[in-house]
This record gives structure tokens, C-alpha cells and sequence, in this order.
């Protein structure tokens, strides 16, 4: 792995930066009256090395890496400008943390294992969401975020390790 600044890395950071959707940002950004700023620049650079799911405070922390003077509030505040982009999307861990998941292919939930601190994706098409987002609307009239569902509880090998243990 190169280390920060060097050549390597930098390039890698390029390429990502003028790749879709990274490349659009800066105009975007503008459309909406907000500036291209070193610390956006910076933030968006990490968001587009990063795959999955990741906290603010580890965004924060890999954006320090590069720019020791990253301030949390902005951060926090172009995260949520790019989320209203579509280029990232935010749900909330077993503990409430947010969880920011960077271009999200599909809107999903997830599942969380409160015994071994699993954790799974829970696809918008799965049956079962599917019939809850179907119950809740034709019982309630509830449009259902599936972005937002996050279930506790234990999962099936943890059950199976429980239910073979000596009371």
C-alpha cells in the first residue's frame, strides 16, 4: 500500500476523482451555491477510496490523514449535501451510530446479531421486506424508508450454539 502523498497514491486518488459520479461533484456542489473547498475536496477524495459502510468518525479520521486541519462540522454538513446527491446514503448501526454506505447500489437495511456482532445486509427485494413495506402500507398507509431498518436480535448460528450449551 503506497503511504499518503506518495505518487502511487496520489494517482490512485486521481483517477478516482475524475471517474463518475466523483468527477460531476465539483459542479454540482457549485449548482446548489455551495464552494469546491480544500476540506469538501479532501472528504470527497476519501469517499471515493472507500467501499461499503463507514462511520463519520472514521471519515473524519482518514480525512485528517490527508489534512490535519479536517474540522467534524464540515464534514458532517457536506455529508449530508452529498446524500441529498445520491452519492452516499445513511443508516444507523446496533448502537445508533450513523453509518454513511458510499454509493450504494441498492437501497437496503440490515440485520445485526446482538451475540456475536454479525451484521448482513437486508436487500429492498428480499421477501420479507417486501411483505413488511407491503403490510405496513396497505395497514397503515406507512411508506417505509428501507435505508433506515436496522433489526437486532440473534442470529441462527448464535441461536444453535445457545439452544446446544448446558443450561
Amino acid at each position: 500500500m503506497s503511504a499518503p502523498g506518495s505518487p502511487a497514491q496520489d494517482a490512485t486518488a486521481s483517477d478516482a476523482l475524475t471517474s463518475t459520479p466523483w468527477a460531476a461533484l465539483p459542479d454540482r456542489l457549485r449548482a446548489r451555491g455551495l464552494r469546491w473547498t480544500p476540506q469538501r475536496r479532501v472528504l470527497v477524495e476519501v469517499l471515493s477510496r472507500t467501499d461499503g459502510h463507514v462511520t463519520g468518525v472514521e471519515l473524519i479520521e482518514r480525512c485528517r490523514e490527508l489534512d490535519p486541519d479536517t474540522i467534524p462540522s464540515t464534514v458532517y454538513r457536506t455529508l449530508d449535501v452529498l446524500e441529498e446527491l445520491g452519492v452516499l446514503s445513511h443508516s444507523h448501526g446496533a448502537d445508533g451510530r450513523e453509518e454513511f454506505h458510499v454509493l450504494p447500489a441498492t437501497e437496503h437495511g440490515h440485520l445485526y446479531c446482538r451475540s456475536c456482532g454479525g451484521q448482513w445486509e437486508l436487500d429492498s427485494d428480499d421477501r420479507s421486506v417486501v411483505a413488511a413495506v407491503e403490510a405496513f402500507d396497505a395497514g397503515r398507509g406507512f411508506e417505509v424508508d428501507v435505508s433506515h431498518i436496522a433489526l437486532i436480535g440473534t442470529c441462527a448460528a448464535c441461536r444453535a450454539a445457545i439452544a446446544a450449551s448446558p443450561a
